[in-house]
C-alpha cells in the first residue's frame, strides 16, 4: 500500500533544520519500483551503505549548493517529509508521512538511481539541455526509516505504518 501511494505521486516536501532553523522544500522524486517491492522487505541498495533496513527508496535531484543541499549533506542530518496530491477532499485524503536520511549517490548507485529517475520523468531524457543540466547536478537517495500512509478513503484517520509499531 505504501509503495503504491509513493508511486501515485511525484513531489516530496522535505523538512530539515540547519543553522538558520527549520525549513522545507519540495522536489520531484522517483522510487525504484523494480528494487523496492510493494511490501517493504528488501532494500533497493545495500543496507550497510545507508544504515537503513528495507523499505522504499526515493531519488531526487538537487545541488549541494542549495540551502537544503548543504543541510542534507551533513552526515547526521535527518529529514521529515510528506507526499500528497494537492486539492484533495478531507474524506478521501491520502498521503505519506515519513522520516529518514538522505545521501548523495555516485558510481553504480548513481547510475541505478538515475535510471529510476528518468523512467519516472522521461521528459528529462527527451530534453538534451535539461538532461545535461540534471546530469551535472547531485542525485540523492532518501531512505526512510519510518513511514505512515494516511488513507481517509478507508475511514477517517486510517493509518498503515512501516515498520509496523511493536505489538501490531
Amino acid at each position: 500500500m505504501i509503495q503504491q501511494a509513493l508511486a501515485a505521486h511525484t513531489t516530496v516536501t522535505l523538512a530539515y533544520v540547519d543553522e538558520d532553523g527549520p525549513q522545507a522544500c519540495a522536489v520531484l522524486y522517483a522510487t525504484d519500483t523494480a528494487a523496492a517491492p510493494a511490501a517493504p522487505a528488501a532494500p533497493a541498495a545495500p543496507a550497510a551503505a545507508s544504515g537503513a533496513v528495507g523499505g522504499p527508496v526515493l531519488y531526487f535531484v538537487t545541488a549541494t549548493t542549495t540551502r537544503h543541499g548543504r543541510a542534507l549533506a551533513d552526515p547526521g542530518a535527518r529529514v521529515a517529509f510528506t507526499v500528497q496530491r494537492d486539492g484533495q477532499e478531507w474524506s478521501a485524503l491520502t498521503g505519506i508521512q515519513g522520516r529518514g536520511r538522505c545521501r548523495t549517490l555516485s558510481g553504480a548507485e548513481r547510475d541505478a538511481g538515475w535510471r529510476a529517475y528518468t523512467r519516472r520523468f522521461p521528459f528529462v531524457e527527451a530534453d538534451e539541455r535539461l538532461r545535461g543540466a540534471l546530469e551535472r547536478t547531485t542525485l540523492w537517495e532518501l531512505r526512510p526509516d519510518w513511514l505512515r500512509l494516511i488513507d481517509n478513503g478507508q475511514g477517517f484517520g486510517h493509518k498503515v505504518e512501516w515498520p509496523p509499531p511493536e505489538g501490531a
